[in-house]
């Protein structure tokens, strides 16, 4: 139930994102060919729902093993050492993007005070994002973890 869930909020999120961020550049172009003046905030905007897009997305790029392996080196180490990378890799990633959530927690709170330049809200809305990524990447990491030492136990 848990891990539907966070599939489904990751997925809604990148969708509004990225709709977001579709709509922001289409104000922008509409504007640029338009006399109308191009409002100062839609820079900011894109960029943020950018970045939001490629935090969601993120996790489920783990999730679904979308990122990019380098086959062609890994193929040529021996079966033994090829079964080691596949439990080690994922634990090391983990311990890093954990460390990655504990910090950014602490960014978030650092951003608060300030404030973004063209929309006004406070910054930690825009480092959130990391915070997203790095919790959604652990948390895909740790069942890809579970699964793997399953599979070396049969």
């Amino acid at each position: 139930m848990l891990h539907k869930t966070i599939g489904r909020i990751l997925k809604i999120g990148v969708l509004l994102s990225t709709w977001g961020l579709i709509a922001t550049v289409l104000l922008q172009i509409f504007c640029r060919f338009t006399p109308l003046d191009t409002p100062s905030w839609t820079e900011e905007a894109s960029r943020l729902f950018f970045i939001y897009a490629m935090s969601f997305g993120a996790g489920l790029a783990m999730k679904n093993e979308y990122y990019v392996h380098l086959d062609m080196f890994y193929s040529r180490f021996p079966i033994k050492m090829q079964r080691w990378l596949v439990q080690v890799i994922p634990v090391v990633v983990l311990v890093l993007f954990v460390v990655m959530a504990i910090y950014s927690v602490q960014f978030v709170l650092l951003g608060i005070p300030e404030k973004s330049p063209s929309m006004g809200f406070n910054m930690g809305v825009a480092f959130f994002s990391m915070l997203i990524m790095s919790t959604s990447i652990s948390y895909y990491l740790w069942k890809k973890i579970q699964r793997n030492y399953k599979n070396s136990k049969s």
